[in-house]
């Protein structure tokens, strides 16, 4: 058990595995009820932060780069889901040691585990014992502030008598959103081509050729010869031309797909959770004013 953290020390905290490799960050911190020392804490992983599994910090250590614990990072990612509710109970305690294969910590000087959850419940570090119990956590840091307010106020009611391991202050947290980015696939787009019929008219220049008849007076009779009177005739071939359609096939365009990056701005809500602070203060209880 960590015996020179406190547990302001330990929120928000980056979480290392037994291998250096990052978890995430330490969301709540869960003192145990007899010593009021940190036993387990929860680690925020996952996209955005939004699941928090329960780490043990027996054996865990600060260093510069955050908080090492001698549990690997796939075993925190697998852990059971418990909600805890404000108190991590025997049965749920002993489940998460049995699960990281971690002896639970014995009650000591022979009071069983529930007197001993019961005890604590009730007055806090009164028993101080070095054992601890694993069966009765509560929890310290975000979102417990008025958990950790609540016994001070009952050991000034029971003789001003102050916790060992506390300061006499309290630390509110609150949560923030922190929104990142990351590329999804959202589509395909192909390209693809066809074949369509359309009919195309060219007019084209086209010749042919015409019978004319030319008629040329004769003035010298003897130059023409001799001529005789009778049938005749004389045959003349025309010619035209006329279109010849024939086909190719020639590139008219190259088409390719690209793409551009497009900036806009789009708006994430998401529910963020506060600590309030309330005095509880019996000592003015029944006093008349």
């Amino acid at each position: 058990m960590v015996r020179a953290m406190q547990p302001q020390d330990l929120v928000d905290s980056t979480v290392m595995d037994n291998s250096g490799s990052k978890i995430g960050k330490v969301g709540t911190v869960y003192l145990a009820d007899d010593t009021r020392r940190p036993e387990w804490v929860t680690v925020k992983t996952g996209l955005f932060g939004q699941k928090e599994s329960f780490v043990p910090l027996s054996g865990a250590g600060m260093e510069s780069d955050g908080l090492h614990v001698q549990v690997a990072k796939d075993q925190v990612s697998d852990a059971p889901r418990i909600d805890a509710e404000g108190h991590l109970s025997e049965k749920e305690s002993v489940e998460l040691y049995k699960y990281y294969g971690l002896p639970a910590p014995r009650a000591g000087n022979g009071e069983n585990m529930r007197d001993r959850g019961r005890d604590a419940a009730a007055g806090g570090a009164a028993g101080g014992a070095a054992g601890g119990v694993a069966g009765t956590t509560r929890p310290t840091g975000r979102d417990t502030a008025e958990t950790k307010a609540r016994p001070t106020a009952e050991h000034a009611a029971k003789g001003g008598r102050h916790d060992a391991s506390g300061a006499g202050d309290v630390v509110r947290s609150e949560e923030h959103l922190r929104v990142g980015t990351e590329q999804v696939e959202t589509g395909h787009v192909r390209l693809r081509k066809y074949v369509v019929t359309e009919d195309e008219q060219v007019t084209v220049p086209v010749t042919h050729e015409e019978v004319r008849v030319e008629r040329e007076p004769i003035t010298d009779a003897k130059a023409a010869g001799k001529t005789e009177i009778g049938e005749a005739e004389q045959d003349v071939v025309l010619h035209a031309e006329k279109p010849v359609v024939q086909k190719e096939t020639v590139p008219v365009e190259r088409v390719r797909l690209g793409t551009e990056q497009v900036t806009e701005e789009q708006t994430v809500q998401g529910k963020v959770r506060k600590e309030r602070i309330d005095i509880d203060d019996d000592t003015k209880r029944g006093r008349k004013s």
